[in-house]
């Protein structure tokens, strides 16, 4: 539509060039007289001329009526169809779209709408953070609209996409493309652009997770591996299949697990768990703590105690968690 626009605007621009030419060739005029008869001509407006036409004149002015008449007609056709195809509202969309993603900061970006980023970006919805859908086909740009989501219609791999969806700002990248090879590209551009980016990568086979590692991934997800562990997991040890369940996946329970990070001004740091009580006054628990070290304290025990840059692991509802955040 879009081209047809400029082939209407292209078309009009041609006719007022024709028609000026070829006042100034039969008539002799000036550049601005021969312009102004044009309009005039063109537009059917039926002001007086401009001066004395001769023959030649006449005859090239209702020539010049007809094609513009033709050309009005064309090119107004042209505008109500794109008005009524709904694409101004569109473009006006996209506009609006495009300032509330120039506004965001430290949000995620998700590259690939397909079935794992549709199931991203809907746990990234349920958790009210800022997120951003980049896809190319249309299919998954309605889901984002009907979900009001916000996106970027786009190749992933292009750097302008992604400084459309506001990489340099994000605090994250989840690339869930068809391909590896796109998923590679896309992590060493977005890295590129923005180094401090956490990415998270999909592959389809175990042979790439180095290659995207060495290419900047932080993280890579290759969900046949997955699957495959769980399946055994649910054979071997379903209490604790259930239990994972319970706890991360299964959308009618409350409980969940969340990471909080401790301030140099938190009312616990420098307290051991047992003395920060945090079951007992909030009824969350800590189940792992990671130091600023990077080492994970997978069972961290009643004594240890807690410093401000340790970022805790900790299970509870949604109520416990927030009043814990909010508290520490």
């Amino acid at each position: 539509m879009k081209r047809r626009l400029l082939g209407a605007a292209v078309l009009l621009v041609a006719v007022l060039v024709v028609g000026t030419a070829g006042y100034v060739i039969f008539e002799g005029w000036g550049v601005f007289d021969a312009l102004y008869m044009t309009a005039i001509t063109v537009s059917t407006v039926g002001f007086t001329e401009v001066h004395p036409l001769s023959d030649a004149g006449r005859a090239f002015t209702m020539a010049l009526v007809l094609m513009g008449v033709g050309a009005i007609g064309f090119s107004f056709g042209i505008l109500l169809d794109f008005l009524m195809e709904g694409h101004l509202g569109g473009m006006l969309e996209v506009r609006r779209m495009n300032r509330q993603i120039d506004a965001l900061s430290q949000h995620h970006i998700i590259a690939g709408v397909g079935r794992v980023g549709v199931i991203v970006a809907r746990e990234l919805a349920d958790e009210g953070v800022d997120f951003v859908l980049v896809d190319s086909a249309d299919a998954p740009i309605e889901v984002a609209k009907a979900n009001g989501w916000l996106y970027v219609q786009g190749d992933a791999t292009e750097e302008e996409t992604l400084h459309a969806a506001g990489i340099e700002r994000a605090a994250s990248l989840i690339t869930a493309l068809d391909q590896d090879a796109d998923n590679l590209f896309v992590t060493v551009t977005a890295k590129t652009l923005n180094p401090s980016l956490f990415v998270v990568s999909r592959s389809s086979n175990e042979s790439s997770e180095s290659k995207l590692i060495k290419a900047g991934a932080n993280r890579v997800i290759t969900p046949t591996v997955i699957g495959g562990r769980r399946m055994a997991s649910l054979v071997l040890h379903p209490f604790v299949s259930d239990y994972l369940d319970l706890v991360t996946h299964d959308a009618g329970v409350e409980y969940r697990l969340q990471e909080i990070d401790l301030t140099p001004s938190s009312p616990i740091a420098d307290r051991s768990i047992r003395e920060s009580a945090v079951r007992d006054r909030f009824g969350a628990f800590i189940l792992a703590v990671r130091g600023a070290d990077g080492v994970i304290d997978t069972s961290p025990s009643f004594d240890r105690v807690l410093v401000a840059g340790d970022r805790l692991v900790v299970l509870g509802t949604p109520e416990q968690l927030s009043s814990l955040a909010q508290a520490i």
